[in-house]
């Protein structure tokens, strides 16, 4: 795993995260911008995604490989899935589906890279 893609990733989804509760607060629906965002968040996570298949490929396996691809899978679905139900919710609740998929995301990533690398004990 890229460590430097990894922290990437994790603020990306951070500061969406805060950027649509804020939208949902403000009771405003999803608009364009927030599509971007999330098109922005898929794409590093498809990067992450290739990056630690190449890396896998190369001969460094994570310690549990069946889990390590449910969780890869579920990184690179979440966002575009969060996005269409959210831009689908034409209410203040669409940008709040995307603020809670954005701060799932971290946790995902941290999870990620305990699988790959688990802690010596």
């Amino acid at each position: 795993m890229v460590e430097g893609l990894t922290s990437t990733i994790q603020l990306v989804s951070l500061a969406m995260a805060v950027w649509c509760m804020v939208s949902a607060f403000r009771d405003r629906p999803m608009v364009v911008p927030h599509l971007v965002g999330m098109g922005v968040l898929w794409l590093l996570t498809i990067a992450q995604a290739v990056v630690s298949t190449v890396v896998w490929a190369g001969g460094d396996p994570p310690a549990e490989p069946a889990t390590l691809v449910g969780y890869l899978a579920t990184v690179v679905l979440l966002p575009p899935a969060c996005a269409v139900w959210g831009f689908m919710e034409r209410s203040r609740w669409g940008p709040a589906v995307i603020s809670v998929a954005c701060f799932i995301l971290p946790v995902l990533m941290v999870r990620l890279d305990q699988i790959w690398n688990p802690p010596v004990v």
